[in-house]
């Protein structure tokens, strides 16, 4: 996989390079087909600063390697690899991956980052009014709705108390006990609507009605403040009895106060926490809870308790919410993360929220503007004909005959869509939850969304033809990935296999495949001085590494470190101070150290035979296969290369 990787990761260099638009000449052609000057300057330039061989450096050099890499492209393509399944999904995977990158407005995305941070810096404390309304509603539906909270709107601003108001006609469930204050909440905690609502109406101020795919919210700013981060915490919690009995309640204010005084007395929080908390989701791992942010949890008091604690391990003392008593320890606070750091993560919460959609919207409008869609109206209301009100029943059904419908329906740039296409896709949106009415207005929906779903596809399918870069990105990254299946085949398998070649090449060069002399030691190093004389005693007696760390090392004192083993010559395990020859040295001092060298063994130097070396053997037989293969590629391909438009193109590298 590194080998692949290696092959396919320069297509990600070249990405985001600004193209210049250079008049390009045919630097070569292999088989009559041409290889232009532009692409070998800006590989080149590209991978210059990457390689380390000096060699590759060399313009010559380099040409030539570049030509072998077309020729072993060529290869790949006359053998059929580019037909390979797995091939093609990888490439296919790819390529989406990387269309990404364009398929979006990255001026909007930007924006909605920007104002995702900068909101995320506060915390606003809001109260709200909901009045639920479908997605789909009728027109006259939600204008009725519409009047009804602008008529609530107006009773707050006359005076009337908003809690009360909540209470009252607020269609969220939790507002008849919260009175609709949500407490305090940051950036990406509500949906997209509600949020600006939130962060854009003054503090005491009412918004004007806003939509969300729950309905209508007024949003009543009561307080904003600094974001105070987030924070990891763990506790110990004594639930409230489900009936409200007055005497267990007592009894476990008398507990937890009584625990509160264990930790005192220098008990250990976690232990405690494993005893006696009732949560059991967090009990188990001492109290550790997850971390959290403000308005992430349903208690306010849990939250300020947590955000009141200032040092890592201070334990607060026993207070109670609305879910019983706790006692909660401080393991870390974490800071608002830069923009930077922040970054990858809004961009995931931008994609999933309704953000994105500001993201599609924008990029449809280009679309729009770039690619003149004409339509067939007639054909387009035959087809409206056709729709009735089963749709919202999803019992609507396509037409007998369809043919009747297989004519063009609109055309764009070389493009032609037909009636049949748009009908299936009416067909499968009766699964869609939001159906606007009437029926007119509904087919009107679906049609322009499918326009955009078209004018999608197709720039997404032109992307090479419409950016240079993005061409260019894909060409190396599809010859990246047919010259590592072409390399695999004919020379990474065969150098693994070849037991006869490998042998023979072995042969051929043994003097490149040499030891240095060899030492069959025991190594033995201290910082005493007494315990290296102790030790030396010891190998004089032919005592083992085992025997000697036993006799000198304690169960919690080690006096001496012992090696063992065959090290050659210059091996930095091999004192430098002590020659090495047959028996046992005195002791020699280096630094702090003090070691003694016994030499079982001399090996003298001489060739390594296959199987001590095979690893660096199989990699050289490998270049050597590749080397010689790329001769027969030359006699195999015709190739013909322009030698003075390349002495221009090293003029122009070389200024």
């Amino acid at each position: 996989m590194k080998i692949k990787f290696f092959y396919v990761a320069f297509a990600l260099l070249i990405f985001g390079l600004n193209f210049a638009q250079t008049n390009k000449q045919v630097l070569f052609t292999i088989e009559d087909q041409p290889y232009y000057t532009d692409e070998f300057i800006r590989v080149y330039n590209k991978n210059l600063d990457l390689v380390k061989d000096e060699s590759q450096k060399d313009l010559d050099h380099y040409f030539e390697l570049f030509i072998g890499y077309k020729l072993k492209i060529n290869k790949a393509n006359k053998l059929g690899l580019q037909h390979n399944t797995q091939y093609q999904n990888e490439l296919k995977s790819y390529r989406g991956q990387l269309a990404k990158n364009y398929l979006t407005d990255s001026k909007v995305t930007k924006e909605l980052l920007e104002e995702g941070y900068a909101r995320s810096l506060k915390e606003v404390n809001a109260s709200h009014i909901l009045l639920s309304l479908e997605e789909s509603a009728k027109p006259e539906d939600t204008l009725r709705v519409y009047k009804q909270i602008l008529e609530l709107r107006k009773r707050a601003l006359n005076g009337e108390d908003f809690g009360n108001l909540a209470m009252q006609f607020s269609q969220d469930p939790s507002a008849k006990e919260n009175k609709g204050n949500l407490g305090y909440f940051s950036a990406f905690r509500m949906v997209y609507p509600f949020e600006t609502a939130a962060f854009t109406t003054p503090k005491g101020e009412i918004s004007l009605p806003v939509r969300t795919r729950f309905g209508y919210h007024l949003v009543k700013v009561n307080d904003i403040r600094d974001n105070r981060g987030e924070v990891t915490v763990a506790h110990i919690m004594l639930m409230n009895p489900a009936d409200d009995n007055p005497d267990e309640m007592e009894k476990n204010k008398t507990t937890i106060n009584e625990i509160y005084a264990k930790i005192q007395q220098g008990e250990e929080f976690e232990a405690l926490a494993k005893q006696f908390s009732q949560d059991k989701s967090s009990a188990s791992k001492g109290g550790l809870l997850n971390r959290f942010g403000s308005g992430q949890l349903s208690s306010e008091e849990f939250e300020n308790t947590a955000f009141g604690l200032q040092k890592p391990n201070e334990i607060s003392k026993p207070f109670q919410t609305q879910f019983g008593w706790h006692i909660m320890k401080l393991i870390e606070k974490h800071p608002i993360k830069t923009f930077d750091e922040a970054k990858g993560e809004m961009e995931n919460k931008i994609s999933r929220d309704e953000r994105s959609r500001k993201i599609t919207e924008s990029l449809n409008e280009k679309l729009r503007a770039k690619y003149k869609v004409k339509r067939n109206d007639a054909l387009y209301a035959k087809i409206k004909k056709l729709v009735d009100d089963r749709f919202y029943e999803s019992n609507w059904d396509l037409p007998t005959n369809m043919k009747d419908f297989n004519g063009e329906l609109l055309s764009f740039e070389d493009k032609k869509v037909y009636g049949s296409l748009f009908l299936n896709y009416l067909n499968a949106q009766q699964k869609n939850p939001v159906q606007p009415r009437p029926i007119g207005k509904l087919v009107d929906f679906h049609y322009q969304n499918f326009v955009d779903s078209e004018l999608n596809l197709y720039y997404n399918a032109n992307l090479e033809n419409e950016f240079p870069e993005f061409a260019a990105v894909m060409e190396e990254y599809r010859d990246g990935l047919l010259l590592f299946d072409l390399m695999e085949k004919e020379i990474w398998e065969k150098s693994k296999t070849d037991t006869l070649g490998i042998k023979a090449f072995h042969e051929a060069n043994k003097l490149n495949y040499m030891w240095k002399n060899r030492y069959d030691v025991i190594i033995v190093s201290t910082t005493k001085a007494d315990v290296a004389k102790k030790a030396h005693k010891l190998l004089a007696k032919n005592k083992s590494m085992e025997e000697i760390k036993a006799t000198l090392n304690t169960k919690d004192i080690i006096n001496v470190m012992a090696t063992a083993g065959t090290f050659e010559e210059g091996n930095d395990a091999l004192p430098k101070t002590i020659p090495l020859k047959k028996g046992l040295s005195e002791i020699k001092q280096e630094g702090n150290y003090f070691y003694i060298v016994k030499v079982n063994e001399i090996k003298e130097a001489g060739p390594k035979t296959l199987e001590e070396c095979k690893g660096r053997v199989v990699n050289d037989y490998q270049q050597y296969l590749e080397e010689n293969w790329v001769s027969n590629l030359k006699s195999e391909f015709k190739v013909k290369t322009n030698q003075e438009v390349f002495t221009a193109v090293k003029k122009q590298i070389k200024q």
